[in-house]
């Protein structure tokens, strides 16, 4: 093909006859036109696959039918139905933004993109996509199956996660936009990344581009796109004591700027490294945590990997005849037939429904 303009032309004009014709893709809010609902989607995909997200989308909208709705309800109410998705920070930006919207903007989601884009918990990417998808607006969605489409049908070599490479992809995304039908366009992209141009054994047969993706004849799809900066993953250790009597368990809600904010927890001791009944013991006695624990049971582990993370968690049982105060006073105790009403991480929800406390 000759010259960049041709290339791009046929890009785009490919691109939205496959949606048209051939993109089968369904998910509920493809045909949304409701703000509120569309960031709602947007929200619960950032760093969540759709088939993933998709009952939780539908949990929150049986629930919350309106912005005002999820404005008006509990925090505990919200975090537990988010439980298990991960990254709870973007909960509690949604539920904060959710209250803008209500009480600043009489619930009338903002219309125009930089007016979107200064609402928490909303970046360039979720800006555009509500901002085409609910207003028409011609703004162009750039996320990783975009810059996986751009790299291999263009060739592009610059790492998409560099300063360059950002304002790369950004503008050339901008540049192939079909104005007139940009929420039609951005869906297709989307999707094409989705379905066909995937990261792993793409579908080049079924691709539209093909005719003219540069990876494709140059046999570099499994190279593109490229990235700069490797992901470092951490390991923490997580001890938790399952202080019990007979009808009741010590919690407390995590609130530092860590990991899980905002869920809940039982007593917790972490190391830099995996601890046995014995050790355990010893640290227990360095942090002054006299409490018997001559019944001290070992219950198991679990393993959960966040982003950058990797969370080894072993739980020990300790029976107690009545609630003691303990040196953490911000925790409580609370029925055992509570704990189902409360939000907690995954790994947290894994145990306690393998241990059919819920």
């Amino acid at each position: 093909m000759k010259g960049e303009a041709a290339k791009n032309s046929f890009f785009t004009k490919s691109l939205m006859n496959w949606h048209e014709r051939d993109n089968t893709r369904d998910l509920p809010w493809k045909s949304e036109k409701d703000p509120y609902k569309i960031w709602l989607s947007e929200i619960i995909l950032q760093q969540t696959r759709a088939l993933q997200g998709l009952p939780y989308y539908l949990k929150f909208t049986e629930a919350f039918p309106t912005v005002k709705d999820m404005a008006a309800c509990a925090d505990e109410q919200a975090f537990r139905l988010w439980q298990g998705l991960g990254y709870y920070n973007r909960c509690k930006n949604m539920l904060a933004t959710a209250r803008f919207i209500t009480d600043e903007l009489d619930g009338h989601f903002p219309d125009k993109h930089e007016d979107i884009l200064k609402l928490k918990g909303i970046g360039p990417y979720t800006a555009a996509a509500i901002a085409s998808f609910a207003f028409g607006l011609p703004h162009a969605v750039v996320d990783g199956n975009v810059y996986r489409v751009l790299a291999r049908y263009f060739g592009i070599e610059t790492p998409f996660d560099t300063t360059e490479g950002k304002k790369l992809f950004a503008e050339k995304a901008q540049s192939l936009l079909n104005t007139s039908d940009s929420a039609g366009y951005n869906q297709a992209i989307m999707d094409l990344g989705a379905t066909v141009c995937t990261p792993q054994t793409p579908k080049c047969g079924d691709c539209p581009l093909q005719r003219n993706c540069t990876a494709f004849h140059e046999n570099t799809i499994a190279l593109l796109p490229v990235k700069s900066k490797k992901t470092v993953v951490g390991t923490r250790f997580f001890h938790y004591l399952l202080l019990q009597t007979d009808d009741q368990i010590w919690i407390r809600k995590r609130t530092g700027k860590d990991i899980w904010q905002n869920l809940h927890e039982p007593f917790l001791l972490e190391y830099s490294e995996a601890l046995n009944s014995n050790s355990l013991q010893a640290l227990m006695n360095e942090k002054g945590l006299h409490f018997s624990t001559e019944n001290m049971v070992y219950e198991g582990n679990l393993k959960q990997r966040l982003t950058h993370l990797l969370v080894e968690t072993r739980f020990f049982g300790i029976k107690m005849k009545a609630p003691i105060k303990l040196p953490d006073n911000d925790g409580t105790w609370v029925s055992v037939k509570d704990l189902k009403n409360i939000a907690f991480p995954k790994t947290l929800v894994s145990f306690f429904e393998k241990k059919l406390y819920f």
